[in-house]
């Protein structure tokens, strides 16, 4: 066998199991997700909020309008599709969380440090972690310092909730007269109504962190004021800045940015539409922009009233292919739905306008055809073909082609931070520290911008680091980990083979007709314990013990995704990890032995290999996990 053909496998360690349980392993706060849906098709949603809200303090938002790498991970993805992870968090949260009727649960991350922990896969980022460790010996408490916060999205109230939890007095400075940033003033209310959003951020102030509103740094306070009245200052600002087109017509009266476009219908100041709206992006903010557009009402009516559209048409015009497009995949399905005129393959060239009254208004978008949109390297690189013209008519033309931090309140040398190449925050991005000592950054600022849950967890990174800077004391991971047997191991019948449960929805007609009628309705706990059933709860392993094993292949036969294969261990790729393992185990050569190996990506855990063993050399164990701060 020539030894290209030679087999590489990976010896499991703590990382390998770790990263077995995919979901978790892809959430940048690390939840449990497979341990809170397993929760749920077991009918214990108490846990399953305890285990989903542990690690996130947004976790009520997230369960409405995350990105959800967790789900894009989902083993059970390359099987049929992922589990609705995000939806099935929405289950529990509704019924737990503050948003539910039965009240705000203000102190529940006090409550969960009174608790044993919820789950067997504990990251350090849990709250009970977060609070355990405050209680051990020798290590320095917080004296109460005053920490000011610089914009309440996601990683500002992240940063502040755990930096309350900590002991110290955060402060958020607040430009809007509103909280919690983009997700109150970039997501549309029928994706997240404006009650949940007010309700979780209710949670954070009840732990003691001061939010001031119109409160402008740069305007109202200097960032050099906060560095000298506040013990630490963090910097998360996020992209607020629609990001412009360097093309003629650019400036005409009737072209928008998507983001401003959006934050003034959050405001109740929507600008004024023409029946004929073109859309030009293919990402997220483009079809919240759309979408919203689309619901634009021609008179002022009653908040809760069905409106009468003005807008009669809404193209959305992208570089990407249909498949290259970054928007989700239920967003451009829900935009096909709704009546959202989707043109891809288009770049715009310029802005067609007219004069009227003295002024240049828009009239129209000439696009070119787009080739391709990055170069083999995977570069952004468009090319396009300059005879293949397309012109759409317009009255409105809204930019959602990105967005940009603004960093005007940051004046360089006097404040003594510098700033990067794309003009962002220098920062350490392990730290988040900037260059200037007690300033951090967080979010976007930090980043660049990226998924909701990504700026939660930069937020959590940032209040960790602020700790260490105001108290000396150096923060490590200690880790635990087990497996353990479950001789009495079992699924649901047919789990294997259970269909996706659809996310119900609200009738099109409905929804196009009002701002505020959600899209998505949420699972029923009948239709979530369904659903809920078709995890293949990967924390679930196969162990297999060699000195049990008569390599009689029945494992093999047996397997329904064909996952496990015995092999000579001539046959394995010699690596270090591999020969180490070989040596160890087989004294008089490696062709003497043989190895199991086996593909994680197709097994189902479904048991049969530990049912067919004759020698009990497979059994099937669950891996726990706690990481602890020390």
């Amino acid at each position: 066998m020539d030894s290209t053909d030679k087999y590489y496998v990976e010896i499991p360690d703590y990382d390998y199991w770790k990263r077995q349980i995919e979901c978790q392993y892809a959430c940048p706060v690390h939840t449990d997700a497979r341990g809170y849906i397993r929760a749920i098709a077991d009918g214990d949603y108490e846990t399953a909020y305890r285990i989903a809200r542990g690690p996130n303090p947004l976790a009520s938002m997230c369960g409405r309008v995350c990105g959800a790498p967790c789900q894009a991970a989902c083993r059970r993805g390359s099987l049929d599709a992922p589990l609705a992870i995000r939806a099935l968090k929405r289950v529990v949260t509704e019924r737990f969380g503050p948003e539910s009727k039965g009240g705000s649960e203000v102190d529940f991350p006090r409550q969960q440090a009174a608790h044993a922990p919820a789950g067997p896969c504990l990251d350090s980022a849990e709250v009970y972690h977060l609070l355990d460790y405050l209680k051990t010996a020798n290590i320095p408490k917080p004296s109460g310092e005053r920490v000011a916060i610089v914009g309440s999205g996601p990683a500002g109230l992240a940063a502040a909730h755990d930096l309350a939890l900590l002991s110290f007095r955060p402060t958020i400075f607040e430009m809007e007269p509103v909280p919690a940033g983009m997700l109150y003033l970039g997501v549309p209310e029928y994706r997240l109504p404006r009650d949940l959003i007010r309700a979780e951020v209710a949670v954070i102030e009840a732990l003691g962190v001061e939010i001031r509103c119109n409160t402008q740094v740069g305007r109202d306070v200097s960032l050099a004021e906060l560095r000298k009245d506040f013990a630490a200052v963090i910097i998360a600002v996020g992209a607020k800045r629609s990001r412009q087109l360097d093309i003629p017509g650019a400036s005409a009266d009737g072209v928008l940015g998507g983001i401003d476009f959006l934050h003034d219908v959050a405001l109740g100041n929507p600008p004024k539409l023409g029946a004929r709206v073109v859309v030009v992006g293919g990402g997220s903010v483009a079809y919240d922009v759309s979408r919203t557009a689309l619901r634009q009402e021609e008179s002022d009516v009653s908040r809760t009233a069905l409106r009468q559209p003005s807008v009669r048409e809404v193209h959305l015009c992208c570089l990407e292919s249909r498949e290259e497009m970054p928007a989700d995949e239920v967003e451009v399905f829900e935009g096909d739905e709704e009546g959202i005129q989707r043109r891809n393959r288009l770049g715009p060239k310029e802005i067609l306008v007219e004069t009227r009254d003295g002024r240049l208004v828009v009239k129209g978008v000439l696009f070119q055809r787009c080739l391709s949109v990055f170069d083999e390297n995977g570069r952004f690189a468009p090319k396009f073909d300059e005879n293949d013209i397309v012109t759409i008519d317009a009255d409105t033309v809204i930019l959602a082609i990105g967005q940009a931090t603004d960093l005007s309140f940051v004046d360089t040398e006097a404040d003594g931070v510098e700033l990067n190449e794309r003009d962002r925050l220098k920062v350490d991005l392990y730290s988040l520290s900037t260059t200037f000592p007690g300033l951090f950054a967080a979010g976007d600022v930090a980043y660049g911008t990226k998924l909701m849950i990504d700026a939660i967890a930069s937020g959590k990174k940032a209040a960790l680091s602020v700790y260490e800077y105001l108290t000396g004391k150096k923060i490590g991971a200690e880790q635990a980990q087990a497996h353990f047997p479950l001789p009495d191991y079992e699924r649901e019948a047919g789990y294997e083979r259970l269909p996706a449960v659809q996310v119900p929805t609200s009738r099109v007609e409905e929804r196009i007709t009002s701002c505020i009628t959600p899209v998505e309705i949420g699972y029923s706990e009948e239709d979530a314990r369904l659903e809920a059933s078709r995890c293949l709860d990967c924390g679930i392993n196969t162990i297999f013990d060699g000195d049990k094993c008569i390599l009689c292949n029945g494992c093999v036969d047996v397997c329904p995704t064909l996952c496990l294969k015995i092999i000579p261990v001539s046959w394995l790729a010699p690596t270090p990890d591999v020969e180490a393992a070989v040596q160890t185990r087989y004294s008089e050569g490696e062709d003497e032995g043989s190895a199991i190996i086996k593909d994680e990506t197709l097994c189902i855990r479904c048991a049969l290999c530990e049912e067919r063993c004759p020698t009990d050399a497979i059994t099937m164990e669950r891996f726990q996990f706690a990481e602890s701060w020390r």
